[in-house]
């Protein structure tokens, strides 16, 4: 989406300054990541700036895009020192945010933190259940997670899901501009929310399947269709990379011994396949304000391909995952070496991947646009 085209931001900048973030890569990154985000912003756009630490403060009221340099001078004042009154800043936030609240536009807090949070509600059931019963007033969580060592990834990952927003990690100025200037429409406009996939394969045609990765995303199969079940939230431009691994029917090595009962027929060695279709893709989503979801669907067919035909962004995201197999010596990474991890990846895709702690591969590098 153009930048001129996006609605009125209504947005908090809720700023950890706690004595964790006094180190070069938190702190001062985080605050010189906030000054590339102002200078995106519009007349008709809102900034507040909200800091905790031992206790939380408003630092600046919500101000108009229209006076860069107040937003700015209220950002060079924070300096970090005390312990980490996480759930008081938040309430604050919130609070502030609805001061403002536009309700045709974006309304979000955004969460600037190592995730080092040790007073007030610092379980993390506590913290969730603050943004879940937050987030029913329409005022959505972006989170930036910084630092090393004491980075508590996950933890911030779950706060933005619960939030009806979405996390990233900033470990240098270039990625903090990739985030927040590159791509601002979608790291703070949120198209679709509650976003779920499914995946259905033919019988006739994958005798067994396995989702690499994204074992803390996965739903139960009747969630799908529950409008009632919190899912993740997609912005504009942003892609998804999910990578499955499958065993054709009639593979010489099955995974698992042949099973008696099939829904379907299964095709036999040189014989031609009873359907051509090989799965099915189907989407869930609810508009950012909506509460009944929407249905998408996209068939795929066609005989298989040798992946060294495969484009060069597909080899280099299966790469990604084989590495991350191998770091994490799962029971699924077969004769896959570094060696030939190495040489699967040495094409490298058209952008520079997006660097995340912790993951086996990354969802958004990678991907051709659907």
């Amino acid at each position: 989406m153009e930048l001129a085209s996006l609605p009125p931001a209504n947005l908090v900048f809720l700023v950890d300054v706690s004595g964790s973030m006094d180190q070069d890569d938190k702190l001062p990154l985080v605050k010189a990541g906030l000054k590339l985000l102002v200078k995106q912003l519009r007349p008709q756009d809102h900034v507040a700036l909200v800091a905790y630490a031992g206790a939380a403060g408003l630092v600046l009221p919500p101000t108009s895009g229209s006076q860069p340099q107040v937003i700015l001078h209220a950002i060079n004042r924070l300096q970090a020192g005390g312990s980490t009154a996480g759930g008081a800043g938040l309430r604050l936030a919130y609070a502030t945010a609805m001061q403002r609240f536009n309700k045709e536009g974006n309304n979000r807090v955004i969460l600037a933190t190592d995730g080092d949070f040790n007073v007030g509600e610092s379980s993390d059931q506590a913290m969730e259940q603050l943004i879940v019963d937050q987030r029913e007033s329409g005022v959505f969580l972006t989170v930036l997670g910084c630092g090393r060592g004491n980075l508590r990834d996950a933890r911030m990952e779950t706060l933005a899901d619960k939030g009806n927003g979405n996390y990233a990690y900033l470990d240098n100025l270039d990625e903090a501009g990739r985030v927040l200037v590159a791509q601002f429409g979608g790291t703070l406009f949120t198209l679709a929310k509650d976003v779920k996939l499914q995946v259905e394969f033919n019988p006739a045609r994958v005798a067994n399947y396995r989702l690499v990765g994204y074992e803390n995303r996965l739903l139960e199969a009747e969630d799908f269709n529950n409008d009632r079940k919190d899912a993740g939230e997609l912005g504009a431009g942003h892609t998804v990379t999910a990578l499955y691994e499958i065993v054709p029917v009639g593979s010489p090595q099955p995974l698992i011994d042949n099973l008696k009962y099939q829904t379907s027929p299964a095709a036999s060695p040189g014989q031609p396949n009873p359907q051509s279709e090989v799965l099915t893709v189907k989407l869930r989503y609810k508009e950012p304000q909506g509460n009944s979801s929407k249905l998408l669907a996209q068939t795929l067919a066609g005989p298989p391909t040798a992946i060294a035909s495969a484009t060069p962004d597909f080899r280099f995201a299966a790469a990604v995952a084989q590495f991350g197999m191998l770091l994490r010596q799962s029971e699924q990474r077969g004769s896959a070496t570094w060696a030939a991890t190495e040489q699967a990846g040495q094409r490298r895709p058209r952008h520079r991947p997006r660097r995340l702690p912790g993951r086996a591969w990354c969802a958004s590098c990678a991907s051709p646009r659907a």
